[in-house]
């Protein structure tokens, strides 16, 4: 951990848990900052924008800006910028995304009238019924594209575990018989993106997160020292089941200081 200059932290599940902060998480965030470390949080939250999560975790008391936060959302508008510009794209998420869609052209998923070049699947909530997902279902036999920000089967809240997009993704694909361009983690463009952001390189990140596929492992296979959180989402079974090894596996991001270069613990 000695040529580590930068830190990219999940938010949900690691800093909070239905936004509140977990215990330690705050003071941890602080002490990596005041070691001298780049600080990027990636996620894959589809409900808010940037500056709405960095406004949340700044009344919490952490020390972040909109610039230091990546997101799915702001992902897949570079994606599509890129590999599909001026696409429409029919929208299905829960959550007003706006704002890091810049560029995107979302059209009015009612409107029978227009058919979109790609079908772009964020965030799962009450939007995703019946008709919506038969409707996405009818704009990929006839060729749309399908994006999907991320590919979580679930995630933590103060209530539990609750189901997300992944689990209607998985059903889309099968139905269509078309595999999803995914934007968020795991891709490794996404942890490519982030480093790229704090030009730093691979060898000289690590990224922390409590889901130990998408989070871990798959920053593990892009180069990147991963570190998984025993909070969140964070289930032992998933762990035994895994398909990798996390590099380090701590109780808690409170825990992540004493391991990095610089820090007072240390």
């Amino acid at each position: 951990m000695e040529s580590v200059r930068a830190v990219l932290v999940d938010i949900d599940g690691v800093l909070t848990v239905s936004w509140r902060p977990l215990p330690g998480a705050v003071e941890a965030l602080r002490e990596i900052r005041d070691a001298g470390l780049a600080v990027l949080l990636v996620t894959n939250t589809t409900s808010r924008t940037r500056a709405s999560i960095a406004g949340t975790l700044v009344d919490a008391g952490f020390p972040v800006s909109a610039e230091d936060i990546l997101t799915a959302p702001a992902a897949t508008a570079a994606h599509l910028a890129e590999h599909c510009p001026r696409a429409r794209c029919a929208l299905l998420n829960s959550g007003d995304i706006a704002e890091d869609l810049d560029g995107v052209t979302v059209v009015d998923a009612a409107d029978s009238g227009t058919v979109p070049d790609v079908v772009l699947v964020g965030g799962a909530g009450p939007e995703f019924g019946y008709a919506a997902l038969d409707r996405a279902f009818g704009h990929l036999q006839r060729g749309a594209r399908l994006v999907a920000m991320h590919r979580n089967l679930y995630w933590r809240t103060a209530d539990g575990l609750r189901l997300d997009s992944g689990a209607f993704l998985a059903g889309l694909e099968q139905a269509a018989r078309v595999e999803a361009e995914i934007t968020g983690k795991p891709a490794r463009a996404f942890f490519e993106a982030a480093l790229a952001r704090l030009g730093v390189g691979a060898g000289e990140a690590v990224m922390v997160g409590d889901d130990v596929e998408s989070d871990v492992l798959a920053a593990q296979r892009a180069g990147i020292t991963g570190v998984l959180v025993r909070t969140g989402k964070f289930q032992p079974e998933v762990l035994q089941a895994a398909d990798g090894t996390p590099d380090h596996v701590i109780d808690s991001f409170a825990d992540l200081p004493a391991l990095l270069p610089g820090s007072a613990q240390q």
